[in-house]
């Protein structure tokens, strides 16, 4: 009888969704790990059916978004929510709202989100949802009518045991709570439907902080694995919002030297550092609506283009997918002895290559920034048991939980004393979803 194989489910997937290239890119990524590792080898037929149910999503929502902006006028945008896997429990992931969220960004997303979340040991699915809104240039007034009206559509689709969502690109601690007013208006409720809520309304100390801060923790543990030391160090970070602003913010805690922070236009670079006051005031202004470009930095030049060129020992990626290409990897490979990704995929299939050859030490986003999920799970077992936890308990936690992922990329990913992350997370992740999508006898 014939077997399938690793090959024909990478064909099956190409062919049917050839225009989906951002999330063949994580697939391709996450089937090559698996063959590396051997793991399919003896895989029976049922368990290669098996596979490639895991790479389908469980259900796909979508649904139009109608809105009133400021002059009165009626504007149409439109929502999704992917829920890919829910054999560890109940979907969880962010909302992303901005111009470039379609299917094919989502499904990667709540892809990538199945492992992460599995990476953590807490007991959440995956899943990422969103819309192509875009907040910036948008008044307050105009923020919140979009939110109320993409939670009237939603809320049939989430739920404590069911779908917890969180927030991402474009949905910060303002688009939550606009966001979770509106479920408990719906739904008379007051159950925990979203996480990163404010701590008025039952949400955690440090969820702001916890993905940038989970990525330094995770950099640290493997650095200290490599009989390398992150103090000293002088550092890169690629963008300017939450989870750039906390990874930077938490090197200097580290005693790093802090060198950029960019958007989409250009970077910033000191080349003495940047100091907390530095940072904190680029994260106001970014706030605001300002550019980089118009952010004031005594002792730093703006540069248009991206930042890879910079020289240093460690990169930490923040921005978004792919913003690092072969040829920049190129450059960040003469000087880097680590780079560690806070975005989601920041890293490009040439840019990956790029660093294996060096031997760089190279950590995926979907264990260096689970941070967040993890204080996010935290927030959802302070809101069932109705206590908060403290800013030190949840910490602690974090720390633990980080360092937890980096030994099981460890254990799953070394082969001839080498550890390769990328291999190391996709295959701990896989084993723990597999196993439960066994047991469920799916």
């Amino acid at each position: 009888m014939y077997v399938m194989s690793i090959a024909d489910i990478k064909a099956g997937l190409h062919t049917k969704y050839s225009h989906q290239t951002i999330f063949l890119q994580a697939t391709d990524e996450f089937l090559k790990s698996l063959e590396e590792s051997g793991l399919a080898d003896d895989f029976s037929d049922e368990e290669f059916r098996r596979l490639e149910r895991l790479l389908v999503p469980e259900r796909i929502i979508s649904f139009r978004v109608d809105w009133i902006d400021d002059v009165g006028k009626l504007q149409s945008n439109i929502g999704y929510r992917v829920q890919f896997n829910s054999a560890l429990g109940p979907y969880k992931g962010g909302l992303r709202f901005d111009a470039t969220v379609n299917e094919d960004v989502l499904k990667f997303l709540g892809f990538e989100q199945i492992f992460k979340n599995a990476l953590t040991g807490l007991q959440l699915g995956g899943g990422k949802g969103g819309s192509d809104f875009n907040p910036k240039g948008k008044s307050d007034n105009e923020i919140r009518s979009f939110c109320q009206a993409f939670m009237v559509k939603l809320h049939h689709h989430i739920g404590l045991e069911k779908d917890v969502p969180a927030g991402d690109i474009g949905v910060g601690g303002r688009e939550i709570g606009y966001l979770y007013g509106m479920y408990k208006l719906i739904t008379n409720s007051d159950e925990g439907v979203l996480t990163g809520k404010d701590e008025l309304f039952g949400g955690s100390c440090q969820r702001t902080e916890a993905t940038g801060y989970g990525v330094v923790y995770f950099a640290e543990a493997m650095a200290m694995h490599h009989a390398l030391e992150l103090k000293g160090m002088r550092a890169v970070v690629s963008g300017a919002g939450n989870v750039a602003t906390y990874t930077a913010l938490k090197l200097l805690d580290k005693g790093v030297t802090v060198l950029t922070l960019s958007d989409r236009g250009g970077y910033l670079h000191k080349p003495d550092g940047l100091t907390e006051k530095d940072i904190k005031h680029v994260s106001q202004d970014k706030n605001k609506g300002i550019e980089l470009k118009n952010c004031t930095v005594e002792g730093a030049i703006y540069n248009e283009g991206a930042v890879w060129g910079v020289e240093a020992d460690a990169y930490f990626p923040c921005a978004t997918q792919n913003e690092m290409n072969e040829a920049a990897a190129k450059q960040v490979a003469k000087s880097a002895k680590l780079v560690v990704e806070g975005a989601n995929m920041p890293l490009d299939a040439g840019a990956q290559k790029v660093m294996k050859e060096a031997g760089i030490l190279y950590a995926p986003g979907k264990a260096a920034n689970a941070g967040g999920v993890s204080v996010s799970g935290i927030e959802m077992a302070q809101n069932a048991g109705h206590y908060a936890w403290t800013c030190e308990q949840i910490d602690g936690e974090l720390q633990r939980i980080m360092q937890y992922i980096h030994l099981q990329c460890v254990e799953c990913g070394t082969e001839d004393g080498k550890v390769d992350y990328v291999k190391g997370a996709n295959i701990a992740g896989f084993r723990r979803v597999f196993e439960a999508m066994r047991k469920l006898g799916w």
